[in-house]
């Protein structure tokens, strides 16, 4: 596991990054969490955690000018970064969340869970679940095709290109749980926060 690469914790005020940070830490990982562009830029890494309102999230990186320096990095410079939750979702064109416009990286929508039985399958979907990987992706190097997350959220993303979806996971219907295009990953599960699983996937992260 490479120790050298330095890798950033992005806070643009949406989450405890600290549980984040820990795990990287565990990992003997080069990490730091930073809040202002000139200590974002020029990363090995970035990592984007978030959880809230998809809106607020998008005002807050906006008006931190973090934004323009995640196109900078990510699209320009093509710095790896994985997406954790709200970061994930931040990454699509559009979510129903606010009616707001994302980064943008990823031709998707983010929608509201739209279950059929509500007694059975209660919004937000909160605990762990499995994925079902659809495609190869370093993300799940030494995991079995099936592995177990923790998930907290309401809303989740829809990809209009099938190719994008690195895993499946299904609550009520199925739904993508990971994704993937190029330099740029994300989760809508907690990886700092699944166990054995998890631990390895941000380990694979960090191997990237």
């Amino acid at each position: 596991m490479s120790k050298q690469t330095d890798i950033v914790i992005i806070d643009y005020g949406m989450g405890n990054l600290r549980s984040v940070q820990k795990k990287f830490e565990q990992l003997n990982a080069n990490v730091r969490i930073a809040s202002i562009s000139s200590a974002i830029s020029g990363a090995g890494k970035l990592v984007l955690p978030g959880v809230g309102h998809f809106a607020n999230g998008v005002k807050k990186l906006k008006e931190s000018g973090i934004w323009e320096t995640l196109n900078q990095e990510v699209l320009v410079n093509q710095t790896p970064i994985l997406g954790i939750c709200l970061g994930m979702q931040l990454m699509a064109s559009f979510s129903q969340e606010g009616n707001a416009e994302g980064l943008n990286w990823f031709d998707a929508d983010v929608v509201r869970f739209n279950v059929q039985n509500k007694l059975t399958h209660k919004v937000p979907h909160m605990g762990w679940n499995t994925t079902e990987i659809a495609k190869p992706s370093g993300l799940f190097a030494n995991m079995p095709t099936q592995a177990m997350f923790y998930f907290v959220h309401s809303y989740h993303m829809v990809c209009k290109q099938a190719e994008d979806v690195v895993a499946m996971s299904t609550y009520d219907y199925p739904f993508a749980s990971v994704i993937q295009k190029g330099n740029i990953y994300g989760t809508q599960f907690h990886p700092e926060k699944s166990h054995d699983w998890g631990a390895q996937m941000i380990a694979n992260f960090i191997d990237l």
